[in-house]
């Protein structure tokens, strides 16, 4: 009797669970994500005196005068890549090792890129000057390229960045005298050769730029066919109206033939527009008339937004063009409003005289 019940209990599963598999609902199918557009195009903000800034005690609001670290505004906005120098042994420490790797961090906990601008050297370097650091000032050309290669190593170990500029400006090459491209072509070569080597071996997935200021065609051209053997991925240029010229069409004209003639992307590394003429110490500025801005576009908030909109948009309409940043956004008068060597650029910052953000950063948008 208890076979006969059992055997019943199974038919009766069996049948149930058939007629569940021929039912004509339709199971489910589990959504499929659209995948994640990749945010590529590059929109950076050079932040280089953020630190000294800091420790001076300034204050740095957004647009809803808050105040907020320059990092969140910045991430706000749409910046995704901040650009930051590096000097060897500089005398005071800042845009040293020490202080570019605690920024640097800051910048990756952001969850933003970090391009670095390597000078090597101690200081400033651009087209006027490219001074070796003190360290290697007497080294044969031999152990200068073994420096540049350990220096450039160490770099990677302790910053590991997105983006390594080797050299800053170098028009006429990088640590002067033996690496002067004009007069030491082959060791100007082999010294690039050697940084980005040592890159390409230590970190292959950091981008390699190579970093000229100015957009004229027969200067540049001149330069990346120079240095068409060293192995790099983008090409970087700065532009200014005050030295470079004030016809946009120049610049689109750079970034498409560069592009084109030596297969590399294209990036504005330097770039910047003044939203007043005037000043907030006593240090002169580098833009401070009229007859130095581009025509449509005054030296206002709105004007200074709408040329950054500019630059973006024809970078942004080149197939060769990546990205732009912008320099000097931080710089605001920090050492006071009677600092005769305070700020050249407090005019040109992404803040207005009171360290309020302005519109010009709406142009970081994605």
């Amino acid at each position: 009797m208890k076979k006969n019940i059992l055997i019943s209990g199974f038919l009766a599963l069996f049948v149930l669970l058939f007629s569940c598999s021929n039912s004509n609902e339709t199971p489910e199918t589990p959504a499929v994500k659209p995948p994640v557009a990749v945010d590529s195009f590059i929109r950076a903000a050079d932040i280089s005196f953020l630190p000294e800034i800091e420790t001076s005690g300034a204050a740095l609001y957004n647009s809803s005068n808050q105040a907020e670290d320059m990092i969140t505004t910045l991430k706000n906005a749409g910046c995704n890549t901040v650009r930051i120098r590096l000097w060897k042994n500089p005398a005071n420490g800042r845009s040293g090792m020490t202080e570019v790797k605690a920024l640097s961090r800051r910048v990756k906990q952001a969850g933003m890129k970090v391009w670095l601008t390597v000078h090597y050297s101690d200081t400033w370097a651009d087209p006027a000057v490219q001074t070796t650091p003190a360290e290697w000032k007497n080294l044969s050309f031999t152990d200068l390229k073994t420096a540049v290669a350990n220096y450039t190593s160490t770099i990677l170990t302790e910053i590991n960045p997105d983006i390594i500029q080797i050299g800053n400006e170098i028009n006429s090459g990088l640590l002067w005298p033996q690496g002067n491209l004009i007069n030491q072509e082959v060791q100007s070569l082999s010294l690039l050769a050697t940084a980005s080597a040592t890159i390409r071996a230590k970190a292959p997935n950091t981008k390699i730029m190579i970093h000229y200021a100015g957009v004229k065609a027969s200067d540049t051209n001149w330069f990346f066919n120079k240095i068409k053997s060293v192995d790099y991925d983008y090409i970087g240029l700065s532009y200014y109206p005050i030295w470079h010229g004030k016809d946009l069409e120049v610049v689109k004209t750079a970034i498409n033939t560069l592009g084109k003639t030596y297969n590399k992307k294209v990036i504005i590394a330097e770039t910047a527009y003044p939203f007043t003429l005037g000043y907030n110490d006593w240090t002169n500025n580098i833009v401070g008339l009229d007859s130095q801005l581009v025509s449509g576009y005054p030296a206002t908030p709105d004007g200074q937004k709408n040329f950054v909109l500019a630059i973006k948009t024809l970078v942004k309409e080149s197939e060769y063009g990546l990205g732009f940043a912008y320099w000097g956004g931080e710089w605001i008068s920090f050492k006071g409003n009677q600092a005769a060597n305070g700020s050249t650029f407090e005019n040109q910052a992404f803040y207005d005289f009171n360290n309020r953000a302005l519109p010009v950063l709406q142009a970081f948008n994605k």
